[in-house]
């Protein structure tokens, strides 16, 4: 029995000395795991209000688009992209809002609306916004901006239309072979496609004629 006591009492010394050496490590360690898992937490909790309280202005902003409340739907749609700029809701109301400021002739809310969906949307949305604003800019005749928002690549479901508006702006600059080649990219991408959208293309492209 003296033995076993010896023994463990042998083992409870190393342990000690162990816990000298290296307790505030692990203790340190602990405490950081907790933290992180009490702050991953907080942050789910804090995405998932937000999705929520998002959810509650976005449907404002339906019934505002609705009733065609313009000074409602300025107002609810600001209020996504202020206090719920991260999420969906917000990226979908400066694209709803910004097509009622076009319909509405008020093409310096819209551009704003479309430049801010562009810049902070995610995905398709982004897609959206950026060739909806190109469109706004081609209108405007100011042709470099427009150009800008549709250098970068968008998803495959959109690389057609990118295309063809990049054909429309370089032909409003004048530069026909540069548009022709990107009617003809467009006219490759929508290949197996069919209706009216290729028709128009391939008018587009007839219209300039044989590449010189």
């Amino acid at each position: 029995m003296a033995h076993y006591d010896l023994e463990e009492q042998e083992q409870i010394d190393s342990l000690k000395t162990w816990w000298k050496m290296y307790g505030n490590l692990v203790t340190g360690v602990i405490t950081a795991v907790c933290i992180a898992v009490v702050g991953w937490q907080g942050w789910s909790w804090y995405k998932n209000n937000q999705a929520v309280q998002a959810s509650a202005v976005f449907a404002v902003l339906e019934q505002a688009l609705a009733a065609n409340d313009a000074q409602k739907i300025k107002a609810t749609a600001g209020e996504l992209v202020a206090k719920h700029g991260s999420t969906s809701y917000a990226a979908l109301g400066a694209l709803l809002a910004a097509r009622h400021s076009f319909d509405s002739g008020d093409l310096k809310t819209a551009k704003s609306q479309l430049s801010w969906a562009a810049e902070n949307a995610r995905d398709e949305i982004r897609d959206l916004a950026r060739l909806r604003l190109a469109a706004v800019q081609l209108d405007e005749q100011l042709y470099d901006e427009a150009l800008k928002q549709l250098e970068a690549a968008p998803a495959p479901a959109f690389d057609a239309r990118f295309q063809e508006l990049r054909g429309d702006v370089l032909l409003a600059q004048g530069k026909k072979p540069e548009a022709r080649a990107a009617y003809q990219a467009a006219l490759e991408r929508t290949e197996k496609a069919a209706g009216a959208g290729r028709e128009l293309l391939q008018q587009k492209l007839d219209s300039l004629g044989e590449a010189a």
